[in-house]
């Protein structure tokens, strides 16, 4: 064999370019999933349960409030006690509507697991409401609930798996640890279900430090 037949053809060149190319732009568009910081001002929409609400405590003691004091984000909490998913789908478009939040942060599925609502509709109601807060160009955020445990209280470890699952196919940010870790410890808790003031700063820092993670905060 020659020199010239040694020597790469001008084809196989412009082959290997077109692959690394196509590496850069891969490498690219993994680096961008990262949600960018939302800008202290931002409007945050809140729509929960009673751990949104504040059980048994005051406003300020809730964890939406102390997540604005940390933030510097207006937040606005929506949680109502008892609600589940399906109440949580109905009463967005018009929460939507009335603050235009540039994100909206979902803790809803909790009370669905203690009644036994099946993971399918808990996805279906939660996939409405996200698509819901696209079509009004809000960034979304899942809170995950606990799995219960056989004795029907929220008194797991890890987070329900379907949120996992939904926040990655949905590419949506998802704060999955904060509230199984404050609702597994029993000095955190008022009851079975609900965090005692302590546990509402502990469930705001939790959260904090996982949007953080997430991109959505910057360092302060």
């Amino acid at each position: 064999m020659n020199i010239a037949e040694r020597s790469p053809r001008p084809a196989a060149i412009g082959a290997w370019i077109a692959v690394a190319f196509a590496l850069v732009a891969l490498a690219g568009c993994g680096s961008s999933s990262r949600e960018a910081a939302l800008p202290e001002g931002s409007v945050v929409l809140v729509i929960g349960d009673s751990i949104t609400s504040g059980y048994g405590l005051a406003p300020e003691q809730a964890w939406p409030a102390q997540l604005a004091q940390r933030t510097g984000w207006k937040v606005i909490a929506a949680g109502v006690s008892g609600d589940r998913t399906a109440g949580g789908r109905a009463r967005l478009p018009a929460l939507l509507g009335e603050h235009s939040p540039a994100l909206v942060i979902i803790e809803l599925g909790g009370n669905d697991l203690l009644r036994g609502v099946s993971a399918a509709d808990i996805v279906a109601n939660l996939e409405a409401m996200i698509a819901a807060a696209r079509a009004h160009n809000a960034r979304i955020v899942l809170m995950a609930a606990p799995q219960p445990t056989a004795m029907g209280t929220l008194t797991g470890f890890s987070a329900a798996p379907f949120y996992r699952d939904l926040a990655t196919r949905q590419k949506v940010a998802l704060i999955e640890n904060a509230l199984p870790a404050v609702l597994s410890d029993s000095k955190l808790r008022l009851d079975a279900l609900h965090p005692t003031a302590e546990g509402h700063a502990v469930l705001s820092e939790r959260a904090v430090d996982e949007l953080a993670k997430n991109g959505l905060l910057r360092a302060r």
